[in-house]
């Protein structure tokens, strides 16, 4: 399993506001992809503005699918809510109980 971590930050006051724009715009959009497991959205309890976005993908390759082909849509519906650009981090999923991974056996 494959993940992708965008960390975004957004307009003062409108983390809130973000982690629902992505609740109900790119989920849609992510659960119609290729390969996607799961999206977690995680708002900072101690940074009002930050906010973090993982999406779970079977393979790398569905999720540079993703980020080729239906990315840029997500980012256009965002954009007017962040403060600074996106930024994206991707990871091998090496354990995770909610998906049932143990450790080492991701790949």
């Amino acid at each position: 399993m494959f993940t992708r971590l965008v960390e975004l930050t957004s307009k003062a006051g409108k983390a809130r506001e973000l982690s629902n724009t992505i609740n109900e715009s790119a989920v849609p959009i992510l659960k119609k992809q290729k390969g996607f497991v799961d999206e977690i959205v995680l708002v900072s309890d101690e940074e009002g503005d930050r906010v973090l976005a993982l999406s779970f993908w079977k393979t790398s390759e569905d999720a540079e699918r993703y980020q080729r082909e239906q990315y840029n849509n997500v980012r256009e519906t965002i954009q007017p809510l962040l403060e600074a650009e996106p930024v994206i981090r991707t990871f091998d999923v090496h354990t995770s109980t909610g998906h049932k991974i143990a450790a080492g056996k991701a790949a």
